[in-house]
Parts: C-alpha cells; structure tokens; sequence
C-alpha cells in the first residue's frame, strides 16, 4: 500500500477509503494534499471497485491552506488552480468506479466543492457546507460554479455564493445538493454499508451511468440518445448482464463480477 503524508488509503473488500489527514489544519488542502489526493483516487481506480474520500477529525475539510506558500497575498491562484486543483477533480470525476464523499463535519470553500465532485455526497446532520469565498474577496472555484446550479439551481446555488452562508446538511439533502443526510450516530456505518454495496455492484454498468449522467450536459437530446445505445450495447456484453438476468430468472441475489 502507498504511503502518504496527508492522506491514509485504506482498500479493503473492494473498497478504497481515502482520508483527508490533517486533523489540525482541519484537512485544510495544500499543495501536497492536492497532489497525493490525485494520485491515491487514481490508484483506487484501478484496484477497488468503490472509492470513498472522507476527513479525519471533527472537519471534513476547510478549503484551501491559505497558509500554504507563504504570504496568501501573492498566491498565483490560476496557476494553483489549473496545475493542481484541475487533476485533483478530474481525477475524482473520471474515476471509472463510483465515489462517494463521507461528509462528518464541515466542507467549506474548495472543501465543499471538494465533496460535491464525487458521484454521491453522504453527510452526517452535523455538518454543513459553506461557499466561503466571498468572505475574502474571491468567488467559488474548484468546480463549485458548475457544480451547484446543476445539483441545486441557479437560485440557491446564486445565494450559497453571494451570501457565503452555511447550508445544513439537511438543507442540502432537501435542495438535492447532494445525495443524503443521515444521523451523526448512524452516519460511519452507513457511509461504510453504501460503499460496500457499491463494491458488489456491476462496475461496468456504473462506469456507464458515472460517463451517460455526467456528459448530459453537453448533450442534445439525440446526442444523449446516441450515447445511452452506445454504452447500454456495451453492458448488455457483459458478464454482469447474463448474471443479472439469469439471478432475475433464478428469483435470487445477482453475484455480480464487475466484468
């Protein structure tokens, strides 16, 4: 197993656990956090068949380390932005796997838009997200300028940013900014029983809804079409697909492969 500084990977029964760990900067992300992020959610792609990213400690994570290269000031955020927080992201909305953010605590700033690049955002009723941005002078980034009207609409996501105010986790289930909320005493164990069932599922068919959901947006309704035969030709030769419907036939559980 790969070791990092700021995060731990963990990949056990087909599922990658990625922790973001610097419980004392509240896993504020730096450069290196960045990098090692990119690089373990690639890994998992490759050897689990379902990636989770969560936080150590009481926070999710608290956005970019502004103490992070010194003076804030002369940070050249375009550049940190498209050499470091594009692959970041990329490497989350490629994963050929699903991915789920387990949401314990807060995810405020590009921690937030951190969690909402994975396929499903679980939070515990605790926690909260927050698009701090404007608080210091800045707007969202990290993908939070595309990803919140798609999840929420232009209203609520043009408030989150105007206001920079905190939304529950429970707002947010309800606005359908992400996937659920669920009891802070019940929420590790439900987050872990998710991704277990993900693990189990057909990897091939998920790949496709993860390349069929995401490229809606750039698609008309012919091209979108065009792209659902395309992919559903390609699971209907699968292995998943004759176990799922000789399971169907047989009245039991489909053994799923991921193949």
């Amino acid at each position: 197993m790969k070791h990092y500084e700021t995060i731990t990977l963990d990949i056990s029964d087909d599922v990658a656990t990625l922790c973001l760990d610097r419980p004392e900067r509240m896993n504020a992300l730096n450069t290196r956090m960045r990098a090692e992020i990119t690089d373990a959610v690639t890994h998992a792609g490759r050897e689990a068949r379902a990636v989770v990213l969560t936080g150590n400690g009481r926070a999710f994570c608290s956005g970019q380390d502004l103490s992070d290269g010194g003076n804030a000031a002369t940070l050249d955020l375009e550049r940190v932005l498209r050499e470091e927080y594009v692959p970041m992201l990329r490497a989350i909305t490629d994963c050929p796997v699903p991915t789920i953010s387990a949401v314990g605590g807060p995810a405020a700033g590009a921690g937030a838009n951190l969690a909402l690049a994975a396929d499903v955002v679980i939070a515990a009723e605790s926690a909260y997200f927050l698009q701090a941005f404007t608080r210091i002078g800045l707007m969202p980034d990290a993908g939070g300028t595309w990803a919140l009207p798609r999840q929420m609409g232009l209203a609520k996501a043009m408030g989150a940013a105007l206001f920079a105010e905190p939304i529950s986790a429970r707002q947010a289930s309800d606005w359908g900014m992400i996937w659920e909320c669920v009891s802070d005493e019940g929420f590790e164990a439900h987050w872990q029983a998710r991704a277990a069932k993900l693990a189990v599922g057909p990897t091939q068919a998920y790949r496709a809804v993860k390349e069929a959901i995401r490229g809606s947006w750039d698609n008309t309704l012919e091209a979108q079409l065009d792209l659902e035969a395309r992919l559903q030709g390609a699971c209907g030769q699968s292995r998943d697909f004759q176990e799922g419907v000789l399971a169907f036939l047989e009245k039991r559980s489909a053994r799923f492969e991921g193949r």
